[in-house]
């Protein structure tokens, strides 16, 4: 029989669904690149491609100390008070550069750059360490449910935001005004009802706690932890090094395919300029279906084995694009990349969560984000260097394929860390006679 306090728990399934409300909003940011090329439209204002990227860098450069703040402040004020203030911020950003014009560019890297990337990042890491709290049970598949939400928020925004530029193309920043009001009203629906769950918290049909130290509570390939890290124990070990260098090899491989796709599209296999755009839509899909796939994955054949194959995938991939001239097999090899690039930001949460505990997840993943913040700038900036303009796409291919196929040992150096020194306790009879699975 339930206990009282169980019946009044809220519906954890209610949650995740505003979860992933908050997470289509902020997932906007990957359709920058339909506002890019409208600014760079000599009707409009003209700007150069490394002029129109900016932008978009510095929002990605802030995601990091967003997520980072953010993560601190939900260990210790809760989930729904920092979501709303990152949101309210992210969307406040977004409003302010439709402000922006030709003459005031500084206004468009204050508003999307700097506010929307802090908004954007405090927002990002609430719902991911939250729902790991609410679903010890499936920590894989429902963080990368949430997480695909910011996959699919570009599949949504970007025929939205061409519509909204078409109403007055030679002004396309004014499309950010009811984007960005449209993001507020998302984002404050979605964070009234974040919350955490109650102490000792059980899902439905589970027997035991499902809490770390539990002895088969919870059914998953990798164990729960011995103790909950704080962030400082946390960096104090190698495997948090090991897990964000693991995240940002991956983000640097696929985001610089992501980076160059419509190109690479036309230059390799022939596409038009209309069909590569139209591709570049249809893998964002993949992007988000990704972190679902993998997260679940991750559940049951274990997080380093499933890393393997994201880096493994990504890698033999972008070794094989340059030499393919069917269109057919390009959006194979494409779809697989964005499939795995999707799959490490719906993995890396519930592998933190089962190295270090759920308890300070939010300020020891959002110090791993610094990896996406790394690989988005470190990607784009190598494989267009190698590509250059001469087209070499073999060699900028080649070199980030191996450099993710290298990455593949990480994950074979990557062991759960024991607990805390100073928090070890006696081991139990049970864990006298049950080897510690380690992975």
């Amino acid at each position: 029989m339930q206990p009282q306090t169980t019946e009044r728990t809220p519906n954890r399934w209610i949650i995740l669904l505003a979860g992933v409300l908050v997470q289509l909003a902020i997932g906007a940011v990957y359709a920058w690149s339909v506002f890019a090329k409208a600014l760079q439209n000599e009707q409009a204002f003209g700007w150069t491609k490394a002029q129109a990227a900016v932008p978009f860098e510095v929002a990605i450069g802030m995601i990091f100390v967003g997520s980072y703040i953010g993560g601190r402040i939900q260990d210790r004020r809760g989930p729904g008070v920092v979501a709303l203030t990152g949101g309210v911020i992210y969307s406040l950003g977004v409003i302010i550069a439709s402000f922006a014009d030709k003459d005031r560019f500084w206004i468009l890297i204050l508003g999307y750059g700097v506010l929307g990337g802090f908004g954007l990042g405090m927002a990002y890491i609430v719902p991911i360490a939250m729902l790991q709290k609410w679903f010890p049970d499936k920590p894989g598949l429902i963080t990368g449910i949430a997480v695909a939400g910011f996959g699919f928020g570009a599949v949504i925004t970007a025929p939205l935001g061409q519509h909204l530029i078409a109403g007055d193309p030679s002004v396309p920043t004014k499309a950010f005004l009811p984007l960005g009001i449209g993001y507020l009203v998302a984002i404050v629906i979605g964070a009234s009802l974040f919350r955490n769950p109650p102490e000792g918290y059980v899902p439905p049909g589970l027997a035991g706690p499902a809490v770390a130290g539990s002895s088969g509570a919870v059914p998953t390939k990798d164990p729960v932890p011995e103790a909950d890290f704080t962030a400082p124990e946390a960096l104090r070990t190698p495997q948090w090094y090991l897990l964000t260098a693991i995240l940002t090899l991956s983000v640097t491989a696929g985001i610089s395919l992501i980076s160059v796709a419509a190109g690479s599209a036309s230059d390799l296999s022939g596409y038009s300029a209309a069909a590569a755009a139209s591709l570049v839509g249809v893998l964002g899909l993949f992007n988000g279906g990704g972190r679902i796939l993998w997260g679940w994955l991750s559940d049951r054949i274990g997080k380093m084995p499933a890393f393997m194959g994201i880096l493994g995938i990504q890698g033999a991939c972008l070794l094989l694009i340059p030499h393919v001239a069917s269109p057919a097999i390009f959006a194979v090899l494409a779809a697989l990349v964005y499939l795995c690039y999707g799959g490490a930001f719906g993995t890396m949460p519930s592998t933190a969560g089962r190295f270090f505990g759920v308890r300070n997840a939010g300020a020891i993943y959002g110090l791993m984000l610094i990896g996406w913040s790394i690989g988005g700038i470190v990607g784009p900036l190598l494989i267009s260097s190698l590509i250059g303009e001469q087209k070499a796409y073999t060699l900028g291919f080649t070199v980030v394929g191996l450099i993710a196929l290298v990455g593949m040992v990480l994950p074979l150096l990557t062991k759960k860390p024991a607990a805390p020194a100073a928090r070890v306790t006696a081991p139990s009879e049970g864990a006298q006679t049950a080897p510690r699975t380690r992975r």
